[in-house]
């Protein structure tokens, strides 16, 4: 059973939140950073042997804000998230205002076959919780602890993002990375999944950083966008750097451009 457990955490190392706090302890520049702020980034760089991924970015982030990523295919999100959280090679200066960061990967990377027979709540014990934190957490998010007794592989696509989120939340974060929280899910459970992450921002004063290729998303939850393609071409409110000009620049022709009003 050992032998399996250690499979279990290798087979999610590269979005089990437990390898990623390891790390960070030892690599991620934490410090007191002026005012608000709760992230500055500053020239940050990644090449992959001679090609550029990313080039010079330089942005910050306050407390609370929620950031979100913007660009087409290949443009270099997810490297950046995994360069924030020093997982890459990279050039530059990236500092945190807070060791308590959570970071979910891309559903591509939320992988759950070959993995050993655990249920729900065993996982969720890898974190050192106890049962009656995993129980609140999922009354949160709104799934029935029945599921704790489940594996993976019995939990539907949307009850499984749900799980993670939970994971992701258990341990009382201030800053939460996700990586396309809703891919894979039909739009109703998209509304549900980003409703939910709305909710924990307004009620733990979370700070998040979202990557997505849905814009309604940034008119609805975004207090700032950063559009990025290799090198970052805006950075600011949403309603001052999405305009027509912009859009077309990051996507290129064709993209139709909506701009959503609050009543």
């Amino acid at each position: 059973m050992l032998l399996k457990s250690n499979l279990f955490l290798f087979r999610l190392v590269d979005w089990c939140i437990l390898i990623i706090k390891t790390k960070q302890r030892k690599t991620l520049i934490v410090t007191n950073l002026m005012n608000q702020e709760i992230l500055k980034v500053e020239n940050l760089s990644v090449n992959y042997g001679e090609d550029k991924i990313l080039s010079n970015l330089s942005f910050s982030l306050n407390k609370g804000e929620t950031l979100v990523v913007l660009g087409p295919n290949g443009a270099g999100k997810s490297t950046l998230f995994k360069a924030l959280l020093d997982l890459i090679p990279h050039t530059g200066t990236v500092t945190w205002g807070s060791k308590k960061i959570n970071y979910l990967p891309s559903q591509e990377m939320l992988t759950r076959k070959d993995l050993p027979p655990l249920t729900v709540e065993e996982f969720f014990k890898f974190k050192n919780v106890t049962t009656k934190q995993i129980e609140k957490v999922f009354e949160e998010v709104n799934l029935d602890k029945k599921y704790l007794k489940k594996q993976f592989s019995e939990l539907s696509t949307g009850q499984f993002q749900r799980m993670t989120i939970a994971w992701s939340m258990v341990d009382n974060p201030e800053i939460l990375l996700f990586d396309e929280p809703t891919s894979g899910i039909d739009i109703g459970g998209e509304e549900t999944i980003y409703t939910l992450l709305h909710k924990f921002w307004e009620e733990k004063n979370l700070t998040i950083l979202i990557i997505t290729h849905d814009i309604n998303i940034v008119w609805e939850h975004a207090s700032k966008v950063l559009c990025l393609n290799k090198k970052q071409l805006c950075m600011g409110s949403p309603n001052e750097v999405l305009t027509p000009e912009g859009l077309k620049k990051l996507y290129g022709t064709g993209l139709k451009y909506y701009k959503h009003h609050h009543k």
